[in-house]
C-alpha cells in the first residue's frame, strides 16, 4: 500500500508538468444514468503499475485507481471507493467501468504508466455526461399514446350513442302498431244464420194471419 501511495504520488508531480492538448484525445459523450466503460492502450511491455486518473475543469489530476499488472487487486484512490468505478486490464488494454453516470463525472480520463522511472500517459478520453431528457421518439410515443386514448373514448361514446337512438326507434315503431291494431279493430256484429231468419219471419207472418 506504501508502494502504491508513493506511486501515486511521483504520477501526479509528473501530470502536474504534463497538459493533455485536445489533439491527443477524443470525446465521448453519455447520457446520466447510462453506463459506460472507457479504454486505453496498455503502453507497458512488462508488469508495472497502471492508473486511471481524472481531470476536472483543467485542474490537476486526481487518482481514480491503481493496478499491478493485470491480475492483481485493484486499489481506489480516495473518494472512489463507493463502488461505481471498476478497473481491469488485459495484455494490450485498461479499462474503468462508470455505473450509473452523473453530471459530476464529466471530465478528461487517462492512464500513467510507470517504467524504468518515468511516466507514460496513454491516449486520453473526455468524457462529456448530458442530461437525459425526452427525444423526439419518446414524444411521438407520448402523442400517438394520447390520440390512441381520445379515439378509443371517442368510439366508446359513439356507439353508446348509436345504441341508444336504436333501442329508441325500436320502442316506437311497437307503439305505432299497437295503436295501428286498435284504430283498425271494428265491434263484431251477430250475424246469425238465413234460415234462421226467415223462420221468424214465417212465424210472425203465421201470428199475424
Amino acid at each position: 500500500m506504501k508502494s502504491f501511495t508513493f506511486m501515486t504520488s511521483l504520477l501526479l508531480c509528473s501530470f502536474s508538468w504534463i497538459s493533455v492538448s485536445g489533439s491527443e484525445s477524443h470525446t465521448l459523450e453519455v447520457r446520466t444514468g447510462y453506463e459506460v466503460t472507457l479504454l486505453c492502450s496498455d503502453l507497458a511491455t512488462s508488469p508495472t503499475w497502471k492508473e486511471w486518473f481524472r481531470v476536472v475543469n483543467r485542474t490537476k489530476p486526481h487518482c481514480i485507481s491503481s493496478l499491478y499488472g493485470s491480475d492483481d487487486e485493484v486499489s481506489f484512490c480516495d473518494g472512489f471507493q463507493n463502488g461505481k468505478f471498476e478497473m481491469s486490464s488485459n495484455v494490450s488494454t485498461v479499462f474503468l467501468k462508470i455505473k450509473q453516470v452523473e453530471l459530476s463525472d464529466t471530465g478528461l480520463y487517462f492512464c500513467g504508466f510507470y517504467m524504468k522511472t518515468h511516466t507514460v500517459i496513454s491516449t486520453a478520453t473526455y468524457l462529456n455526461v448530458q442530461e437525459e431528457r425526452y427525444g423526439m421518439a419518446n414524444i411521438m410515443c407520448l402523442i400517438l399514446g394520447g390520440l390512441t386514448v381520445l379515439l378509443t373514448i371517442f368510439i366508446i361514446a359513439l356507439a353508446v350513442k348509436i345504441k341508444k337512438l336504436l333501442t329508441g326507434t325500436n320502442m316506437g315503431s311497437d307503439d305505432l302498431n299497437y295503436a295501428a291494431v286498435h284504430f283498425q279493430a271494428k265491434p263484431k256484429r251477430n250475424r246469425r244464420p238465413a234460415s234462421e231468419r226467415e223462420m221468424e219471419t214465417h212465424e210472425a207472418t203465421g201470428t199475424a194471419a
